[in-house]
């Protein structure tokens, strides 16, 4: 690789790195070209950038993004290495526990997400069960309806047993219309007394 090739891949790397705040550094040593490309296929569908890189250039161009130190990471640039970037944080972690399900690769070398550094493949359960933004959001707001809908329910069960109330007083009334034949009985014996 000639000295422009490499500043263009540094560029390249650069240019993916920009302000991304999910990079994971896989090991996809192994993979076959058929699995490789699955592999490929199924993180574009989830919307995770994938790029095989060179280790030392990959190191090179993440010394020059400004803002994030990603030195904690160089340990684990050994091998074939490829970058996989997503906006979701536990994404890639799936895609590589799906696969693992029927290969051996690929494996976890480091991560940075949500502005911390994961370095090595026993970080990826961890990272897998990571919650997403859609995720939190979606907690925030059922812990927020939650209160919502106790009270609703309150004033529901509420306005039940008002109704209920209301049925249990107007039917002892209902009842007592048999008792209106009871002032003809005590007309009679009204009546009784005073022929007496």
């Amino acid at each position: 690789m000639t000295k422009d090739q490499k500043v263009v891949a540094i560029q390249e790397i650069k240019d993916l790195l920009q302000d991304a705040k999910v990079v994971y550094v896989a090991d996809l040593e192994g993979l076959n070209a058929a699995k490789s490309s699955d592999f490929r296929r199924q993180a574009f569908k989830q919307n995770i950038k994938v790029k095989v890189v060179k280790n030392t250039l990959l190191q090179k161009a993440m010394e020059q993004i400004e803002g994030v130190d990603y030195s904690e990471m160089f340990v684990s640039f050994k091998g074939n290495s490829a970058i996989m970037v997503a906006e979701t944080a536990n994404a890639p972690a799936k895609l590589i526990q799906g696969f693992r399900k029927k290969e051996e690769k690929p494996a976890l070398k480091s991560a940075f997400v949500q502005e911390t550094f994961y370095v090595g493949d026993n970080n990826l359960d961890m990272l897998a069960n990571i919650k997403s933004r859609e995720e939190m959001i979606g907690e925030i707001i059922g812990l927020l309806q939650s209160p919502i809908q106790r009270v609703v329910s309150a004033l529901q069960n509420k306005s039940e047993a008002v109704e209920a109330t209301t049925e249990e007083v107007a039917a002892p009334a209902v009842e007592e219309t048999p008792a209106a034949e009871a002032p003809e009985a005590a007309a009679e014996s009204t009546e009784e007394t005073s022929a007496e």
